[in-house]
């Protein structure tokens, strides 16, 4: 089979959804075909997160992850409500519990309040009027945090867009077809020809940017993020959050409330032994020798030996993980967490070791790659979308 289309995207999570649905809103008429190797959408990041909408208060200001966030928090209430997907704004603590922390804390406040997020900062006494068993030497309340359904979002933005989605649709081959754009050829022998292709292929967009022979001069490396549900839900009111450490891209052992009323505590962060590695026993060695090829790899190994080790003190040992948690809410015990399903985040690492930060979209003559789009990219999803259809559109204009 040949099929022919305007866009061809890969990858069916939210990134890949938002920039159908933004490319059906801002030229109504294209034709847009998404291939998604699973067999439904959201089955990998997007549905494996604890669900936040965050408000921004984290990214420097000036990034595409503080525009795109404060933007997108907005956005993404206004548009659960209107599609009627479950969500609620329920503010959230970050709170120091080390006196080390308190100067992170402080500069947590300036960086919220210059992208324009109203923080309030609560010194001890005043921590449990929002959480009863939290407890820390100071805290900041960001009041515009929130939690939904990104697996509901994805679906409305599915069917809300238009598009031609193929699931079970693996990409095999891409090729550029001289001045007449691209040809995608999935592993089932259909060939589906675009004039522009889309990458959103999240753990596995740098395969998908060098099969259409561009150099994405990055590499993923999966973390998994291991979770536990709170066995007494009982004891969080809404969102509670360590201060997170500048120099890593994880923002610690956390509880987050969700739609369901469930508490989800965690994640870590622990290499991964393959781009869907969601447990220690899934290692693929063509995804790990992939991984320990990259010079960046070890470059970042090295610089963060220690940071590694814990999380993976706190991923074999539940005594250290609960540990972690007390800090935040001494009530909890060990009992209390019960084993959840585990996430991947594709963390986007350069040749020299260093941790993209912010999200990353590369384009080529044909071709727009979204390179790095880890949390908060279901927040920012359509801000992100439009911005991408924006690169797609002017593409299609050049001819």
């Amino acid at each position: 089979m040949r099929d022919e289309t305007d866009v061809v995207v890969i990858g069916a999570g939210i990134v890949g959804l938002s920039t159908a649905y933004a490319l059906s809103r801002q030229r109504p008429g294209i034709r847009v075909t998404v291939l998604e190797k699973e067999q439904g959408p959201a089955r990998h990041q997007t549905g494996r997160n604890s669900g936040v909408i965050h408000s921004g208060v984290y990214y420097r200001p000036g990034s595409l992850k503080a525009r795109y966030a404060t933007r997108g928090a907005a956005e993404m209430v206004r548009f659960c409500a209107e599609h009627g997907v479950p969500h609620e704004v329920t503010g959230k603590l970050i709170v120091a519990t080390g006196r080390e922390e308190l100067p992170r804390l402080h500069a947590l406040v300036q960086r919220g309040r210059e992208n324009g997020i109203p923080v309030r900062e609560l010194g001890p006494s005043q921590i449990p009027a929002y959480e009863p068993e939290a407890r820390g030497l100071a805290a900041i309340h960001v009041a515009t945090t929130g939690i939904c359904d990104y697996g509901a979002v994805s679906r409305v933005l599915a069917e809300s867009s238009k598009a031609d989605i193929r699931y079970g649709a693996e990409a095999g081959l891409i090729s550029r077809r001289l001045g007449r754009g691209v040809a995608v050829r999935t592993k089932d022998g259909t060939v589906v020809r675009g004039h522009v292709l889309v990458n959103c292929a999240g753990l596995h967009c740098d395969r998908v940017a060098r099969l259409a022979g561009d150099d994405p001069k990055m590499r993923i490396v999966p973390f998994r993020g291991e979770y536990y549900e709170l066995a007494r839900p009982d004891l969080v009111r809404g969102l509670v959050y360590p201060v997170p450490d500048p120099a890593f891209p994880f923002l610690g052992v956390h509880l987050t409330r969700g739609v369901d009323g469930g508490v989800h505590v965690g994640p870590n962060a622990v290499l991964a032994g393959a781009r869907e590695g969601y447990s220690w026993p899934v290692v693929r060695p063509a995804d790990l020798a992939g991984t320990l090829a990259w010079p960046g790899f070890w470059h970042l190994a090295r610089r963060h030996a220690g940071y590694g080790l814990g999380e993976v003190g706190r991923s074999l040992s539940k005594a250290a993980f609960t540990r972690a948690v007390r800090r935040l809410l001494p009530a909890v015990r060990e009992d209390d967490l019960v084993p959840a399903p585990a996430g991947v985040r594709a963390q986007a690492v350069l040749r020299d070791g260093t941790l993209v930060d912010d999200f990353l979209i590369r384009q080529g003559p044909s071709t727009v790659h979204v390179l790095n789009a880890p949390s908060p990219a279901a927040t920012a999803s359509l801000p992100i979308g439009r911005e991408v259809a924006r690169r797609v559109l002017g593409v299609l204009e050049r001819g």
